[in-house]
C-alpha cells in the first residue's frame, strides 16, 4: 500500500500547489487531511478522472456518511434524521428521490425569484449606504443565499438565523465539513415544525410541494414510494445546506479574484454582459467545493496504476480537476473571457450533479451586477490578507473586509 501524506495546516491555505504536484506525479494518492474529523482516502486530481469517477457506479455514496460518521458522532441520535437525502444515496432509491424532489424543484420555480433576489440584494447594499468600510462575508454573501433558500421554502425572515451555518463556525469542529451534531439537531427539531406548517398551510413555496409530492409519490409509476417524513426533511436540510454554501463562497471567492486581479476587473466593469463567463471561470479557479461529496469504493476501481481497495474512501479533487492544464490552457491564469471555462466541474458531473446549480449562478450574476454596479471603486480593505476554510471539503474565505470608496 503507498504511504499515506498527511499535509500540514498550511495547506487549507495554499492547496492548489499540493494539487498541482499530486496531479503531476499521477494517478491517485492517499491522503489524510488534516482537521479533528480527518478523512483517508485516495485522492483523485485530474479532470479526465474525476469526470469518468463522479459517474462511476462502483464508487458508492449510500452508507459513505454512515461510515465517516461512526468516527465523529454525526450520524447518531435525533439528527441523523438529515442525512437520508438523495447526495447520499444510490440507484435506484436515488433515482426515485430526486424525480420527486425534480417535481418540486422545477426550473421555473428558481427562475421565478429572480425579483426577490433583486430586492434582497437591493436591501442589503442599502444598509451599508454612508459606510467606507464592510465584511463581504457576513454582510452580504452569506445573508443573501440564506434568505433565498428562505424565500424559496416560504418561510419568515425572522428564521433566516436558525439554520445558518458555516464550515468556519461549527461548534466543536466535528462532522463531515457540514455541520456539528449539536447543529443537525437543532435543524431537525426547526424543519419538521416548518413542514407542519406548510401541511396546515400550504403556499406556492418548494415545501409545500415537497409534502405534495410526498404525499402523492411518483404517478404513473407502479409501486412508487411516496417521500417518507425523514426524507422530506433530510431533503429540506440538504437544500438549505446546498443552497447556501455553495453560494456563499461563489460571490465571496468570485469577487476576492476580481480585486486581485485589476485588469479582468476593468474589464468585467467595462462590459458587464461578461458576468455570465466571469460566473464560470470564478467556478473553475476557486471552485465553491474543494472536494466533491464523500464517496467510498463498492467493489475494487482502478485509478491509474493504482486500485482502490473495496471499502475505501475515494475523494475527488475540484480543485484540481478544474486547474488541469490538460483541458485548460495556463490553468493558474484568471480569465474571465476563458471560452472553455465551464468545462469545469465545480457543480460535479453524473447523476449527483448539483441540481441547484441553476439558482446558484442566478444569484452570483446578479450580486456582481449590483455590487460593481453601485461600488465601481470596491477594493481590498489595507493589509487584508486571505485566510481560508480549515475544511479540505470546501473552499471558502473567513472573512473579506473591503473598501466602498
Amino acid at each position: 500500500m503507498a504511504d499515506v501524506e498527511t499535509p500540514d495546516a498550511s495547506f487549507f491555505d495554499h492547496p492548489h500547489a499540493a494539487y498541482r504536484r499530486w496531479r503531476e506525479e499521477g494517478g491517485a494518492r492517499q491522503v489524510r487531511y488534516p482537521g479533528p474529523a480527518p478523512v483517508e482516502g485516495w485522492v483523485v486530481t485530474s479532470h479526465a478522472e474525476a469526470k469518468r469517477l463522479l459517474a462511476d457506479p462502483r464508487l458508492a455514496k449510500g452508507g459513505a456518511v454512515e461510515r465517516f460518521g461512526r468516527h465523529t458522532g454525526l450520524t447518531q441520535g435525533p439528527g441523523s434524521a438529515l442525512f437520508a437525502h438523495m447526495l447520499n444515496s444510490d440507484p435506484p432509491h436515488h433515482t426515485r428521490l430526486r424525480k420527486l424532489v425534480q417535481k418540486a424543484f422545477t426550473a421555473r420555480r428558481a427562475a421565478a425569484l429572480r425579483p426577490l433576489i433583486e430586492a434582497r440584494v437591493t436591501g442589503l447594499l442599502d444598509a451599508w449606504e454612508g459606510r467606507d468600510e464592510v465584511e463581504l462575508i457576513s454582510e452580504f454573501a452569506l445573508p443573501l443565499p440564506m434568505a433565498v433558500v428562505f424565500d424559496l421554502f416560504g418561510a419568515s425572515d425572522a428564521d433566516h438565523e436558525v439554520l445558518r451555518v458555516r464550515g468556519n463556525t461549527l461548534d466543536g469542529g466535528q462532522g463531515d465539513g457540514e455541520v456539528s451534531v449539536f447543529t443537525a439537531e437543532s435543524m431537525l427539531t426547526y424543519l419538521r415544525a416548518l413542514l407542519a406548517l406548510k401541511r396546515e398551510q400550504p403556499d406556492d413555496g418548494l415545501l409545500s410541494a415537497l409534502v405534495a409530492a410526498g404525499e402523492e409519490g411518483e404517478e404513473g409509476t407502479e409501486g412508487e414510494e411516496a417521500l417518507s417524513e425523514d426524507e422530506i426533511t433530510s431533503m429540506a436540510f440538504l437544500l438549505v445546506i446546498a443552497g447556501h454554501q455553495t453560494t456563499v463562497n461563489l460571490i465571496a471567492n468570485g469577487v476576492h479574484a476580481l480585486l486581485t486581479h485589476p485588469d479582468q476587473l476593468a474589464a468585467l466593469q467595462a462590459d458587464m454582459t461578461l458576468i455570465p463567463g466571469a460566473v464560470e471561470e470564478i467556478l473553475r479557479y476557486e471552485s465553491p467545493s474543494a472536494l466533491a461529496s464523500l464517496r467510498y469504493a463498492a467493489e475494487p476501481v482502478g485509478v491509474g496504476e493504482a486500485t482502490v481497495s473495496e471499502g475505501e474512501f475515494v475523494q475527488i479533487s475540484l480543485l484540481g480537476a478544474n486547474r488541469d492544464p490538460g483541458v485548460f490552457a495556463e490553468p493558474d491564469r484568471f480569465d474571465i473571457r476563458r471560452a472553455d471555462a465551464a468545462r469545469h466541474l465545480a457543480f460535479g458531473h453524473g447523476i449527483h450533479h448539483c441540481l441547484g446549480a441553476p439558482l446558484a449562478r442566478l444569484q452570483a450574476e446578479i450580486a456582481f451586477t449590483h455590487l460593481l454596479t453601485r461600488h465601481p471603486g470596491l477594493r481590498l480593505s489595507e493589509g487584508h490578507e486571505a485566510r481560508w476554510q480549515a475544511n479540505p471539503r470546501h473552499r471558502g474565505l473567513l472573512s473579506l473586509p473591503l473598501r466602498l470608496t
